[in-house]
């Protein structure tokens, strides 16, 4: 109440009597120090927010950067690092085979299986740094590419993965070899 008397004593409005009534804010703060304002008083009280330094509004709580909830089940790691390396091994898989015509059980055993393992190791390692910091997909995503786009191209390539080696088995040679 005293800042509320110092402004209203800054600002020019005229503080005219002091208001003298037994209510219940004068059992905590003496009168002399609750202003009475005329009705025809110039106070004019502006109120402002600052904005916050996000730039959304609602406060998200920071994910867990636990081990046991970033591999759980449902949490950030499995889907999203089994469909990045599907991502990258349905393309190699197909470009390979385009390009020199070796199935996918070819590739594997001609060299393919030791660039498999450095990959995967390189792959999930760059993924889970950022996810044992705290900094999630969503944060980081746009509108074009966001990460529901890189949840479902990871599906299809898991499913593409899938149909090419059951395709290539049935098939008995590799899907571009006649």
């Amino acid at each position: 109440m005293t800042s509320f008397a110092m402004q209203s004593t800054i600002l020019g409005s005229p503080v005219t009597s002091f208001s003298r009534s037994n209510n219940s804010l004068n059992k905590f703060v003496p009168s002399c120090y609750l202003p009475h304002l005329e009705k025809n008083s110039r106070l004019r009280v502006k109120c402002m927010s600052e904005p916050k330094p996000s730039t959304n509004f609602i406060d998200v709580p920071k994910p867990s950067t636990n081990f046991i909830d970033v591999f759980s089940f449902s949490g950030p790691a499995p889907e999203r690092i089994n469909g990045r390396l599907a991502m990258i091994g349905f393309v190699a898989a197909m470009g390979v085979e385009l390009a020199n015509g070796a199935d996918l059980s070819a590739q594997l055993s001609s060299g393919g299986f030791s660039w498999f393992l450095g990959t995967s190791a390189l792959l999930t390692l760059a993924s889970l740094i950022p996810l044992f910091q705290g900094v999630t997909a969503e944060s980081k995503s746009g509108r074009i590419m966001s990460s529901d786009a890189e949840i479902w191209n990871g599906r299809f390539a898991m499913l593409g993965l899938v149909a090419l080696a059951f395709t290539e088995y049935v098939k008995g040679a590799g899907l571009f070899q006649v």
